[in-house]
This record gives structure tokens, sequence and C-alpha cells, in this order.
């Protein structure tokens, strides 16, 4: 049966960038929804309410370069509706607010840092670690947030000439999180996994939906997911028709879409309101199946 959707709001620590980082949690609750704000946008949620009783897989989703982890507000209401924990972290430094390190090496290896201390946090937090599933976590990645999710699953990232000092390819540093279990990858930018063997790593079951109009991580990006996996790796690729690269965003209020904000925006003739009922859905059953 479906749930209301709890909502709380944190600061974590990166001891190593010396920077708080904000995350916005959705749970299965039983408290009353009531219309409420998150940044720009309307949400219906339980803010701080309690969360049900019972066991729940935990995933995190992390946003591209650039973006925002709040545009992706409703695949996490609906994982939380059906029986999910859901945390949504802002990339320090590389968020619509401060992208100064995109393009680093230091963003290459911070990202993964970022979903390991909010699996660190979610299981130590009394509000939601004694209601987690021990071995059941996922990772969604959208774009950049896909290279993130890779490497923390496993993924060897070498960074690009354009990324480094001497203009020379180099091996990133990255610390896998064995206690990820899936991988949901949606239009993710894959080219630091171009090196021989550099995700045989990755050994989780993996969801990947790619646009089949993107112009910003096009076909090439799921080639090299679907060339690097090790033999036997269960992946599951759908093409979505017509899709671009922002299909995958939760759709945008009336008042934000625009031409200039791009977004916002889908090839014509693309339905994203209706695209999100149905990935949504996607999303859900995959991650019933393999958690």
């Amino acid at each position: 049966m479906s749930k209301t959707v709890g909502c709380r709001t944190a600061e974590l620590f990166d001891d190593e960038m010396q920077m708080p980082f904000p995350t916005v949690v959705m749970y299965p609750s039983s408290a009353p929804e009531k219309p409420e704000r998150l940044g720009p946008y309307a949400v219906s949620v339980a803010m701080n309410g309690p969360i049900e009783a019972g066991a729940f897989p935990l995933v995190v989703i992390s946003h591209g370069t650039g973006g925002s982890h709040l545009v992706y507000r409703t695949l996490a209401a609906h994982l939380a509706r059906h029986g999910f924990v859901v945390a949504m972290p802002e990339h320090p430094r590389n968020n619509r607010n401060n992208n100064e390190l995109a393009g680093t090496v230091a963003n290459l290896a911070n990202r993964p840092r970022h979903i390991r201390l909010v699996i660190d946090w979610a299981f130590s937090q009394g509000a939601f670690g004694g209601s987690l599933l021990p071995d059941a976590v996922a990772i969604v990645g959208h774009s950049m947030g896909g290279y993130t999710a890779l490497a923390t699953a496993g993924g060897l990232p070498m960074a690009l000439p354009n990324e480094t000092a001497d203009g020379k390819p180099q091996a990133v540093s990255v610390t896998p999180d064995s206690r990820v279990k899936a991988l949901v990858l949606l239009a993710p930018a894959t080219p630091w996994f171009m090196a021989p063997g550099a995700l045989q790593g990755v050994r989780v079951p993996i969801l990947m939906l790619t646009g089949e109009k993107d112009v910003h991580t096009h076909e090439g990006h799921a080639e090299i997911v679907k060339r690097g996996l090790p033999e036997g790796t269960r992946l599951e690729h759908r093409v979505v028709p017509n899709a671009g690269h922002f299909a995958f965003l939760s759709p945008f209020p009336e008042s934000m879409n625009s031409p200039a904000f791009p977004p916002s925006q889908d090839p014509p003739g693309f339905d994203r309101a209706r695209f999100h009922e149905e990935m949504n859905a996607e999303i859900e059953a995959f991650l019933r199946r393999v958690l």
C-alpha cells in the first residue's frame, strides 16, 4: 500500500573539503502530508514526520554537474511513497550555486566520497539507521551522477587530459563502497571509464536509461558501460524514444519553463510529466527485483 512521504533536511559535512552540504531525505511515513517548499519547488510531504515502522532499502540520488539535488524530487517522493528511504545530497562546489570544481580531478574524487558520507550518515542516524535494511543500498545517478554511481560501486576512473595540471590522464583516487548493491544510471556521463578494465570492479545489477535525442551524453557513453562491465553483470538498458538529456529531471513549474533555461526543455512532442510516471514505476520495479 502507498504511504505518505516524510521529509527531513540535514547538513552533512565533508572533512576533506571542510564544507557542509545539504541533504534532503524522503521516506515512508504515516503522518499527514501538507504543501511545503523545497527551494523553488512545491511538494506535498510530512515535514519531519515519523518514519513508518519497518525496514526499508536506502537509495541515494546523485545529481548532474552544476545541477541540483531537488530536481529529482518527484522520483524521490515516488520511491518514498512505495517503501524506500531516499537521500538527495547536493554535491559541494559542483552544483547550481557553486560550480567551481567542474572539470577537475578534485571533483572526480569528491563526488563518490559524498555518497559514502551520506550512506554513513543515514545508517548512523537514529531516525533512519534502525529502519534501513543492511544490504539494500542503491545509487541513482543522472549525467555526472552516473559517473559518481559507477565510481562508488567499484569503477576505476581516469581523469581526462583537460582536467589535469600536466595535461596527461591521471588515475583518480576513489574508495569503493561495498554496501552499494544496485545502480540506476540515467543518461550517464562515462568517459572517465574508457581505460581497459575500468569497470571490471562493478558487479552489481544496473538499470540504464538513455535518451534517443540526448546531445550531452550521446550513445557512446552508454557503450562504455555496456562494453566495460564484467561478463555476467546484470544490465538492463532502454533507450527512451525522443528523450533529451534533461528528460530525467522532475518536471519544472510553469514559471520556470523557458527556452532560456535548457533543463526545462525537451524535444518537440516529448511529454516529460507522462514519461516520469513511467520512469518512476520502472525504477521502483527494478529496485524491488534486485534489492
